[in-house]
């Protein structure tokens, strides 16, 4: 995100606001979770398939054991087997995690479910730091936006979600992604925060009493 896009979701929260005595804070990051897991679960399941192969075909593994040592030699013993087994294994296992140190390839094998999950745990999380009771009428909200993943979030405070309901911010889901799929994530992010600044006037009016509790800017991690 470069200064001008700063700056355009800034002046975009200050024009939200000024209609409503709700807060709105916009957070951007790269990625949500490092996902080892999942690349560890992929390394096992690798090794678990050297394992499968080496049950289902015994004689290929004294085909390796014959082209690593040489076949002027007596036949390999049960011992020697399950040494080159394990030595196979262990070796399928490293370099798959090696090779899934690449996170475009980790986020690629990674289920969508896991990384809806994994996105909304650390909004709530950012939500609970920067917006959670921040404000005297408990009518903070938060749009987050991981891009790694390209999947968003809107946290809302608990005076918000007593007069709103998920689908009350489908639209400015949708108005955000679809510029993020586009390249264009400041605008998805400013198109989003006028539809809530909509919904928050309608609930939450502006009042000459209420102070602006949050500062107006997007926060990048």
């Amino acid at each position: 995100m470069t200064e001008a896009d700063h700056d355009k979701v800034s002046k975009a929260i200050a024009a939200a606001e000024s209609t409503t005595d709700g807060e709105i804070v916009a957070v951007v990051s790269q990625l949500s979770d490092s996902y080892h897991d999942v690349a560890l679960h992929w390394a096992v399941a690798v090794m678990i398939l050297v394992l499968a192969w080496a049950a289902w075909r015994p004689d290929w593994l004294t085909w390796w054991f014959d082209q690593l040592f040489g076949g002027w030699r007596p036949e390999p013993t049960l011992g020697e087997l399950l040494t080159l087994l394990m030595v196979w294994a262990v070796l399928k296992f490293t370099a798959s995690l090696l090779i899934l140190k690449w996170m475009p390839l980790r986020l690629a094998l990674t289920p969508g479910a896991t990384k809806h999950r994994r996105v909304r745990r650390r909004a709530v999380a950012i939500y609970k730091a920067a917006a959670e009771r921040r404000t005297e009428n408990r009518a903070g909200i938060l749009i987050y936006l991981s891009t790694g993943e390209r999947r968003a979030e809107i946290v809302a405070d608990e005076a918000i979600t007593k007069v709103t309901t998920p689908e009350t911010w489908g639209e400015a889901m949708a108005t955000l992604l679809a510029d993020v799929r586009d390249g264009r994530p400041a605008d998805g992010i400013c198109a989003a925060i006028q539809q809530i600044g909509i919904v928050l006037a309608e609930h939450f009016p502006k009042t000459s009493a209420n102070p602006n509790e949050i500062p107006d800017k997007l926060i990048e991690l």
